[in-house]
């Protein structure tokens, strides 16, 4: 697969990403409203936001400078290279 190149595409892919998110969500709550539900949405959501930011920002920049990322599944080669979890030093 290429890699995309147009500004206006990568800017409407990043919308419909939004709006997937929002519409998923909001379904989820129509169908079982309760603070609870809301609360462990929200905490799943920004639970996975940080462990992406992990894998591709803190790794590149501060524990493999050496290697680049181009997705979760490149992440996971990199983790099952280093034999011990991503955890040695």
């Amino acid at each position: 697969m290429r890699d995309l190149h147009s500004t206006k595409a990568m800017w409407l892919k990043g919308w419909l990403f939004l709006l997937i998110g929002l519409m998923s969500a909001a379904i989820l709550l129509v169908e079982n409203w309760s603070w609870r539900t809301a609360l462990l949405l929200a905490l799943c959501v920004w639970g996975f936001c940080r462990a992406y930011y992990f894998a591709f920002y803190v790794i590149e920049r501060w524990v493999d400078p050496q290697f680049k990322f181009s997705g979760l599944g490149h992440f996971l080669t990199y983790l099952w290279r280093r034999r011990g979890g991503g955890m040695r030093n």
